[in-house]
């Protein structure tokens, strides 16, 4: 079985998925408006530059510092309460593509990302991916960040991640995609038989033009409650987007019923596959 790993920020969605849950920190009264404009003018960077890993470093610190004492619980409820509203308006049309192409033949779908999974699998289940490969925070018995990684899913461990879910799963990764940005995931693409430079940072874009390797632009960020072809999204109270739910569910629905062609999903796999957790 094949798969397509796909990097989160700037692959995925529109934007560096931490910096973009701010202001609803700011609302649950986890960060200030200061820590709120550092993080703004970070983003602005990010966008413009990248990160290379030297910056990743900086900003993993200064996080790291930041989050330490903050509830785990009260993350995961903040993140989950406005994930649509964060997120969803931020996600690229061409990547949601990509992945129902896959999906249609027969592959899986994982997401595979440095951020914290407090963001990424919430994400992951919104937009019915397999599983995914991301960073863990360290936290003490109180259920509280000690400040500390508990495993960080960033370069050479990203592609680790891809290998341990391949011997898991019967994965041929010689078969399988990965789309990334950023030179900092050349282990995970290289990891791959079909590596795909996804709005490229210059160091990659120099790798993948002496490389032969594919190259694509993503520029849409559309909403997901606009489209009917993505699998089942998280569930959620938000009355907005109960309309929506129900058409893709029924969108779902009738091409699970339909006969799969050219080696498709069928009916018989599960939906996703738990993230990966360290040892």
């Amino acid at each position: 079985m094949k798969a397509a790993f796909f990097d989160l920020d700037k692959t995925v969605i529109a934007k560096a998925s931490i910096a973009a849950f701010g202001r609803p920190f700011r609302r649950g009264g986890l960060i200030n408006r200061r820590v709120l404009l550092r993080a703004a003018i970070s983003q602005l960077l990010f966008l413009q530059f990248g990160a290379d890993e030297e910056r990743l470093a900086r900003i993993r610190e200064s996080m790291l510092a930041l989050t330490k004492g903050w509830e785990r619980d009260r993350v995961r409820e903040i993140v989950r309460e406005t994930l649509l509203e964060t997120i969803e308006p931020l996600i690229y049309k061409e990547a949601l593509e990509l992945m129902e192409a896959h999906w249609r033949a027969g592959d899986r779908v994982y997401l595979v990302s440095a951020s914290p999974e407090e963001i990424v699998l919430p994400l992951a289940d919104l937009l019915g991916a397999d599983g995914a490969v991301c960073s863990q925070g360290e936290v003490d018995e109180q259920g509280c960040y000690t400040g500390r990684m508990a495993f960080y899913a960033y370069g050479p461990a990203k592609a680790e991640g891809m290998a341990e879910l391949a011997a898991r799963h019967g994965l041929d990764l010689a078969g399988s995609s990965a789309y990334s940005d950023s030179a900092t995931d050349l282990p995970m693409l290289e990891a791959v038989g079909h590596p795909v430079a996804v709005n490229p940072d210059r160091p990659l874009a120099k790798v993948a033009r002496e490389r032969g390797w594919e190259v694509r632009q993503f520029t849409k960020p559309v909403r997901l409650r606009d489209r009917v072809t993505v699998r089942t999204p998280v569930l959620t109270s938000l009355g907005l987007v109960v309309g929506a739910m129900v058409l893709l569910w029924r969108g779902r629905r009738a091409r699970l019923a339909a006969p799969p062609a050219g080696g498709g999903l069928g009916g018989s796999r599960p939906r996703r596959d738990p993230a990966r957790t360290p040892a």
